[in-house]
Formats: C-alpha cells, structure tokens, sequence
C-alpha cells in the first residue's frame, strides 16, 4: 500500500471510530444531578474528547494495518 492509499485508509478508520466512540461513557448533567445554571440538562458533564481521541487512533492503526496486510493479497490474485 502506498503512502498515500494509508493516509486515506487511516483517516477515515480514524473518522469511523471517533464518531463510534464518541457517546461511550457519557454522563449527562441530568443524570448527574450537577446541572450548570444556564446549560441544557442534556449537556455531558464529561466528553473525555482526548481520551477518545486516543482510542480512535489506536483503533485507526489496527485497521489500516490489516487493511495493508489484506489489500495487497486480494489485489495479487
């Protein structure tokens, strides 16, 4: 796989995972009964982006690696 070709790859496994595992662990204000005068009671009282974030790339990076491991194979035969 070329430069390039995993750039693609990662990015939109990066995109995928990130919107998958963005409403994981999420507490709303409401269900924590600390709700901020002003906000909406709906609103996550902790989004832990970076820690998503992370998650995503070390998901992105497993599923580029095998997809630079499966394409080549499939596109031999």
């Amino acid at each position: 796989m070329q430069f390039m070709s995993g750039l693609v790859v990662f990015t939109i496994a990066w995109w995928v995972a990130f919107f998958a595992l963005l409403p994981i662990g999420v507490q709303s204000q409401w269900e924590d009964g600390s709700t901020v005068e002003g906000t909406e009671e709906a609103a996550p009282k902790d989004h832990m982006i970076g820690k998503k974030a992370l998650w995503a790339s070390g998901v992105a990076c497993v599923i580029t690696a095998i997809a630079a491991v499966v394409v080549p194979r499939l596109l031999a035969q």
